[in-house]
């Protein structure tokens, strides 16, 4: 790398005060992801989270079909289990299931 001329410096610098600012932002959506990871809710969050009515969550609870934690009289969720559970009741494409017949 070549050293720079009294009259790069000032360009440079806006280089790195922009790089700068891009790591800064990054870093906090990071850090709001890993708080959102460990977000409790209720069963209202969590149904208005879900698009299901509270009453189909108190359901589904009962049948052990979502995940949740009871403490006393309380049911709460966390928010990466629901999404993780939403994630795992993904189906397969056409071609999805078409390449796996041919992989056999």
């Amino acid at each position: 790398m070549k050293p720079f001329t009294f009259d790069q410096i000032p360009i440079m610098m806006n280089k790195i005060h922009d790089k700068l600012d891009y790591l800064e932002k990054l870093i906090a959506r990071i850090s709001t992801v890993e708080e959102n990871k460990e977000e409790l809710l209720n069963i209202q969050e969590a149904s208005k989270l879900l698009n299901l009515s509270v009453s189909t969550i108190y359901s589904k609870v009962c049948k052990r079909e979502i995940p949740f934690n009871k403490q006393g009289k309380r049911i709460y969720f966390y928010r990466h289990e629901l999404m993780k559970w939403i994630k795992s009741g993904r189906v397969k494409t056409y071609f999805e299931i078409e390449n796996d017949i041919e992989k056999r």
